[in-house]
């Protein structure tokens, strides 16, 4: 679950200490890297503003965590190809986390896109499941971001509505 806190505070040096460098993820059709996953997440932080993450159900067993997540968050960016829309939307799904020698070296996620797209409105975020899921389409991967750019897009995030992808 620190892994899921360091992302909603913006804290990204504790999210860099908590994964392992050869760290990959998987979940609702992209596999990213450590960087990726980083880029990813900054976008999330960026466009969802006032997450506050449950987590209802944890289940450990050796390497392994599953937890069920139940995240409201207002969409105040652009985010996965639809524009901001200002509302507070309900992100629900499971992650199973693999942990060695005290870091995460593995997550596989799977999140109600479909709930998603019903609370946000269908138009783009379909055409991206679309593309992302039937037509395999790579899509492009998220640039990781320095501390300094996080601080100069929050920075401006209070001023704009920015967008990513």
């Amino acid at each position: 679950m620190a892994v899921s806190k360091a992302i909603m505070n913006g804290d990204w040096e504790k999210l860099d200490d908590l994964l392992s460098p050869d760290f990959t993820y998987d979940g609702d059709g992209m596999h990213l890297n450590r960087d990726e996953y980083f880029g990813f997440m900054q976008d999330l932080y960026l466009a969802m503003h006032d997450m506050n993450m449950e987590f209802p159900q944890v289940v450990a067993e050796g390497e392994f965590v599953s937890i069920r997540f139940v995240n409201p968050m207002k969409n105040m960016g652009s985010f996965m190809g639809s524009p901001a829309t200002k509302k507070t939307i309900i992100s629900e799904g499971i992650f199973i986390r693999q942990i060695r020698n005290g870091k995460v070296i593995k997550e596989n996620q799977t999140t109600d896109l479909i709930g998603i797209m019903t609370q946000m409105g269908f138009g783009a975020l379909m055409g991206y499941s679309i593309a992302i899921g039937l037509l395999k389409i790579k899509s492009k991967p998220s640039v990781r971001k320095t501390v300094e750019e996080m601080r100069k897009l929050n920075f401006s995030m209070k001023k704009n509505v920015i967008t990513f992808f």
